[in-house]
């Protein structure tokens, strides 16, 4: 099984171009909003960490935003509860698509937490400045502060970059995206 981890800077279109290649996907955005809705241990687990914050099920992402907009500390309790159960549920991922030939990780903390393996494949997802400010404020729950905060925990974009295989220039149109995904395969893959 080959994996691909797709790297680069939030709002940079990474989820986009996880999808675009036609290969199952470990969407590390989708499992976390799942948590919060669905999984009570988690909750339980956050509402002893942070009671001033974290209240009621299903979790109520505003709660998480203002526990870490008010304490750099509380971000830190977050990760420490929810990446557990997102290594786990990676995990998982991977047994149930053990004989696929591709998998994609879709996980914007890949390196930083370390979940990916020496063999992976990585992929820095490029794109202009201006271009993810505009689409970081078309996002519904758009807050600086918070993006901030995020990318303080994240490692820099040129670092990424430096140790990505590949490099997809995101313009975003679908066209562009896919061939760039199809040159990338047909070099993995021979």
């Amino acid at each position: 099984m080959i994996r691909i981890g797709i790297l680069g800077e939030i709002g940079s279109g990474k989820s986009y171009v996880a999808k675009n290649f036609g290969h199952p996907v470990f969407d590390a955005d989708f499992e976390v909003s799942k948590l919060y809705r669905k999984n009570k241990r988690i909750f339980i687990k956050l509402n002893k960490s942070l009671p001033n914050y974290i209240s009621s099920f299903p979790i109520d992402k505003n709660e998480i935003s203002k526990a870490i907009l008010s304490n750099r500390a509380n971000l830190k309790k977050i990760l420490n509860i929810v990446h557990k159960e997102i290594r786990k549920k990676m995990n998982l991922f991977m047994k149930k698509n053990k004989n696929k030939k591709i998998v994609i990780m879709d996980i914007p903390l890949l390196l930083e937490n370390k979940l990916n393996n020496k063999n992976d494949v990585l992929i820095f997802v490029e794109s202009k400045k201006a271009d993810i400010e505009k689409r970081l404020k078309k996002r519904r729950s758009f807050n600086r502060a918070l993006i901030n905060k995020f990318r303080k925990i994240q490692f820099k974009p040129g670092f990424k970059r430096r140790k990505s295989n590949y490099i997809i220039k995101n313009d975003y149109t679908k066209l562009s995206i896919r061939k760039a995904i199809k040159n990338i395969l047909n070099k993995i893959v021979e």
